[in-house]
């Protein structure tokens, strides 16, 4: 006789699913009871459909709160980015890349080339697959975390917001390049890049090629270091084509569709 035998058995299913804080548990086991009986799936059929809606709500779930953490501006995917505009960009390396094993070897990702071309959507939609992948992420822009940083070093703990932010499996920086940086703000790039110099992966867009980093980093020498730690283990993707605004800006708007009178 089953143990369970003269119980309220779907009860005693919510009372554990509660317990075992698996609320899709409780919610789904009676529909799916109704669906095995009707299609006459085994024990082990039902016990999988059941712990597999569980376990997709929690990836679900997971993936969300990585996303509201990373703080990306905007959501952009690899899916929804096109291509024509950069004829010669190296789709097998991006596609490569979108399956996030340089996450997992601790490499960072540059991507160079003028404004208006991808870069940010392409460093935000890589950060995504590496969010989906439960990996930790987050986004800013250069100044953004220079900002963050130098707040930390002037309250005395900017090893302890370095350490923290090694927590962070993959983090971009976007928009180096585009505003110079002063030589306080240099030397916390640089503790930033090399903090996480083979502990944790960095995506990194700039519209400055190499040789003129240390234009906006104020030191040749400073700049030199600092890129030295980021190519070390690094895929550097250098985009050139052109801008989608620019291009819009010329196309202009699409024709208004004739009216017609009655």
């Amino acid at each position: 006789m089953s143990a369970l035998a003269g119980k309220d058995v779907a009860g005693e299913i919510t009372f554990l699913a509660r317990e075992l804080k698996a609320p899709v548990i409780a919610a789904t086991f009676s529909a799916l009871g109704d669906q095995a009986r009707a299609e006459g799936w085994s024990h082990e059929e039902y016990l999988a459909a059941v712990l597999g809606r569980q376990v997709a709500s929690r990836v679900a779930n997971g993936t969300r709160m990585r996303l509201s953490a990373a703080r990306f501006p905007q959501i952009k995917t690899l899916e929804d980015f096109t291509f024509e505009h950069l004829p010669t960009a190296p789709r097998d390396i991006i596609a490569h890349l979108a399956t996030t094993t340089f996450v997992a070897r601790k490499e960072n990702v540059v991507l160079l080339g003028p404004p208006g071309i991808g870069k940010t959507h392409l460093a935000i939609a890589l950060a995504i697959k590496a969010a989906e992948a439960a990996y930790p992420v987050a986004f800013n822009s250069a100044t953004g975390w220079i900002t963050r940083l130098a707040d930390a070093h002037e309250h005395g703990r900017l090893e302890v917001e370095l350490r923290r932010l090694n927590r962070y499996r993959l983090i971009v920086i976007d928009e180096v390049g585009y505003l110079p940086f002063d030589a306080a703000s240099a030397a916390l790039f640089f503790q930033l890049i090399a903090s996480r110099y083979e502990t944790g992966s960095v995506i990194v867009t700039s519209n400055l090629a190499f040789s003129r980093w240390g234009e906006t980093l104020g030191d040749d020498v400073v700049a030199a270091a600092t890129i030295d730690r980021l190519v070390h283990h690094a895929h550097v993707i250098a985009l050139d084509g052109d801008s989608y605004r620019t291009r819009a800006h010329r196309t202009g708007p699409p024709p208004a569709a004739p009216q017609t009178t009655n």
